[in-house]
C-alpha cells in the first residue's frame, strides 16, 4: 500500500495526442510516398485528444515507418485515480489521453475525456467504480510495473500472454453520526453507525475477444442506537458480479456483449447509479449490448434487479417484480475553442424503462400508501462538456407509465418529469483548480389525495449518486425543487474539498416530502413549501493510489412550519476509509 508516481513509461502509452499528430504531419516526420507501397494508418480514436498544455511526460515511440513519433501526457493526478460520477466539476481537469497512459481505461477514443464515463461504463481514473471497466492489458510488458500490487493486476496464463487474469479488490470502512435522523422521523436521537464490506474480484481474459468476471462480497455493520440494518448492510459472502463479454469488431465499431450479473452504470448519474451508502451495490442480471464509433456509440440492456434480501450464503438470485430496460445513444460534438481554452461536449438520448411491483411500486396516498405495480417509461437527454473556462451539465426527462392498484388492477396514467443542470467556471490558470458552479434540480410532485387520474410524482427508485442531490440522503428525486451553489477546490493534487448550501422546497404541497423509501409521516400536517436547507462539505483525500479518506458533514436546518409539523434539524457526519487495488 505504498504510494508511488507513476513512471514515465507508464506514462506514454497514449497513442499520440494531437501534438503528435502534428509532429506525424511535418516534412521532418513525414509518411513515405505511395511509391513506397506504405501508407500511414489513420489515427485512433485516442490519438486525437488534446493534451495539456504543460508537458509533463515525453519518450520516444515508433510508428509503422520505423520513426519516432513523441507522446506528451501529464500522469493523472492521484485525487482523479479513482473519480467520483458526474463529469462536471471534477476535482481537476483531466484528458482521455491521460485516462489511457497513466489511468486504466480502455481506448473508447474521446469518450476516455473527463472521468471516463460518457463511455458508458462508469468513472475511471487509474481504478473503477465498476472494476472491470480498467484495462490492465499493458502490464504484460514487466518493465511497466512499477506498483506491488501490479503483480495482481496481470497474471499470464500462456507463453504469449493472450490469456491472463487480474484481480480487484476493495475493502470500505464507513462510519457515520445522525443527531436526529431522517428530519427527526427516526427516534434514534445520536445515532452512531458503523459498516464494512469486502468486494473482491477476477478477471480471466480468453484471448481478445472473450472474458469472465466475477465478484464476491461479503459485509457487516453495528454501531450505537443503529437502525435500518437489511441485508444491504449485512451480507453473508455472496456473488456479487458474474458475466460473460464477448468483443468483436462490427461496422467499424468496437462492440460487446455482456450477459449474467452485472453493475449498470449507463444512466445519468443523478437518475440511477450504484446503491453508495448501503454496504451491498446495486447489481442487475440479464444482457447488455453495446457498439462505439469514433464519436457516437450506442447501448442497449435488459435486466431484472438482483434479489439480495437472503441471509445465508450464496442465496442471491433474481428478482423478476423490478426490472431495468432501454436504450441510450451518446453523440461526441465536434471540438473547438472557447476563450483561449478547448470545447467538447456529449449529447446523450435515452429511453429507460422500470417494472416495479408491490410495496417497491406503491404510491402515495390520503392515509398512507398503496402497493401495485408500477410502470415507468423516462425518456430523457442530458447536453454536458466544457466551453473554455465554463462546465456544464444539462439534462430532462420525461417519464411517462402506467400505475395499477394491487387489490383492484385499476390503472392510472403517469405523466411526470425532471429537470437537472449544473454549470460553473473553472478559474483559469488557477492553482488550486477552483470551480464554481449551480446546481438546480426540478422533480414534479402530486396530488395523494386523487385515488383517480393522472399520477404527477416524479421517481427515481435504483439509488441516485448520494452525494448529488444531498450527502444526509434525507432528501430525494421525488416533488421536490433544489437550487445548489458550490465551490470546489483541489490542494496538492491529492486534496479536495467542496462546499455546497443547497435549499430545498416541495414542488406541490399536495404531495409529501419524499425519502429514498417511501415518504416522511410527521406527527402534525405539513402544509408548508419550503422544506429547510443543508449547508454541507466534502473533503477526500487520495492518501495513496491504494488508500482514500472521504469526509462529509452537514447540518440539515428545516424549516419553521416543519418544525412546527414535527420535524427536526440536525446534524450529520459521515467518514470513508477505503482500501483498493
Amino acid at each position: 500500500m505504498v504510494g508511488f508516481q507513476p513512471s514515465a513509461v507508464q506514462r506514454l502509452l497514449s497513442l499520440a495526442s494531437s501534438s503528435a499528430l502534428c509532429l506525424m504531419a511535418s516534412p521532418a516526420m513525414a509518411a513515405p510516398p505511395a511509391s513506397a507501397g506504405l501508407s500511414t494508418p489513420a489515427p485512433t480514436p485516442a490519438s486525437v485528444q488534446t493534451a495539456p498544455s504543460a508537458a509533463k511526460a515525453a519518450a520516444p515511440l515508433p510508428s509503422h515507418s520505423g520513426e519516432q513519433i513523441t507522446v506528451h501526457t501529464a500522469p493523472l493526478p492521484h485525487i482523479v485515480l479513482y473519480p467520483h460520477a458526474t463529469p462536471t466539476g471534477q476535482p481537476i481537469r483531466t484528458t482521455g489521453a491521460q485516462g489511457r497512459s497513466s489511468g486504466r481505461q480502455y481506448d473508447w477514443g474521446v469518450f476516455n475525456r473527463g472521468n471516463g464515463e460518457a463511455a458508458g461504463f462508469g468513472p475511471v481514473g487509474q481504478y473503477g467504480v465498476a472494476p472491470w471497466a480498467e484495462d490492465w492489458s499493458r502490464l504484460r510488458d514487466k518493465s511497466k510495473r512499477t506498483d506491488p500490487f501490479d503483480i495482481l493486476k496481470y497474471i499470464a496464463l500462456n507463453n504469449s500472454g493472450s490469456i491472463w487474469l487480474s484481480f480487484s479488490g476493495e475493502t470500505r470502512l464507513r462510519n457515520w453520526f445522525e443527531s436526529r435522523p431522517n428530519l427527526g422521523t427516526q427516534k434514534n436521537n445520536d445515532s452512531g453507525r458503523f459498516g464494512v464490506r469486502n468486494l473482491y474480484g477476477a478477471d480471466l481474459h480468453l484471448g481478445s475477444h472473450v472474458r469472465l468476471f466475477g465478484q464476491l462480497i461479503n459485509a457487516d455493520a453495528g454501531g450505537w442506537n443503529g437502525y435500518g440494518y437489511g441485508t444491504t448492510y449485512r451480507k453473508r459472502l455472496d456473488v456479487q458480479q458474474a458475466f460473460i463479454e464477448t468483443r468483436w469488431t462490427m461496422l467499424g465499431a468496437k462492440s460487446g456483449f455482456m450477459f449474467g450479473r452485472q453493475q449498470f452504470l449507463d444512466a445519468p448519474s443523478y437518475m440511477l447509479y450504484n446503491r453508495e451508502t448501503p454496504n451491498v451495490p446495486l447489481s442487475w442480471n440479464g444482457f447488455r449490448a453495446y457498439m462505439v464509433w469514433p464519436r457516437l456509440r450506442i447501448d442497449g440492456w435488459d435486466f431484472v434487479q438482483t434479489n439480495d434480501s437472503y441471509t445465508k450464503m450464496f442465496r442471491d438470485t433474481e428478482n423478476y417484480n423490478t426490472r431495468l430496460y432501454g436504450f441510450n445513444m451518446t453523440w461526441s460534438a465536434p471540438d473547438g475553442h472557447f476563450m483561449g481554452d478547448r470545447t467538447y461536449s456529449f449529447l446523450d438520448a435515452f429511453y429507460i424503462g422500470y417494472k416495479l411491483s408491490g410495496s417497491s411500486g406503491a404510491i402515495a396516498t390520503a392515509t398512507g400508501s398503496s402497493n401495485g405495480s408500477n410502470t415507468r417509461n423516462n425518456f430523457g437527454i442530458r447536453w454536458h462538456g466544457i466551453a473554455g473556462p465554463f462546465e456544464f451539465s444539462l439534462g430532462g426527462i420525461w417519464q411517462g407509465g402506467v400505475f395499477r392498484y394491487a387489490k383492484t388492477n385499476e390503472a392510472r396514467s403517469v405523466s411526470s418529469y425532471a429537470i437537472n443542470t449544473l454549470v460553473g467556471y473553472r478559474l483559469p490558470k488557477n492553482p488550486f483548480h477552483t470551480f464554481l458552479g449551480l446546481q438546480t434540480d426540478v422533480y414534479s410532485g402530486g396530488n395523494k389525495n386523487k385515488n383517480s387520474g393522472t399520477i404527477g410524482t416524479y421517481i427515481s427508485p435504483f439509488n441516485p449518486q448520494t452525494n448529488y442531490l444531498d450527502t444526509t440522503t434525507y432528501m430525494t428525486g421525488s416533488n421536490l425543487i433544489s437550487f445548489a451553489p458550490l465551490v470546489r477546490a483541489t490542494f496538492v493534487k491529492s486534496l479536495s474539498l467542496q462546499v455546497k448550501y443547497p435549499l430545498f422546497w416541495r414542488y406541490s404541497t399536495q404531495d409529501p416530502i419524499y425519502r429514498s423509501s417511501g415518504f416522511y409521516t410527521f406527527a402534525h400536517n405539513f402544509d408548508g413549501k419550503f422544506i429547510g436547507m443543508a449547508p454541507q462539505a466534502s473533503l477526500t483525500w487520495q492518501i495513496t493510489p491504494h488508500l482514500s479518506w472521504t469526509q462529509y458533514v452537514s447540518r440539515f436546518m428545516t424549516s419553521h412550519s416543519l418544525n412546527r409539523a414535527g420535524g427536526s434539524s440536525a446534524t450529520y457526519y459521515q467518514s470513508n476509509f477505503v482500501f483498493r487495488f
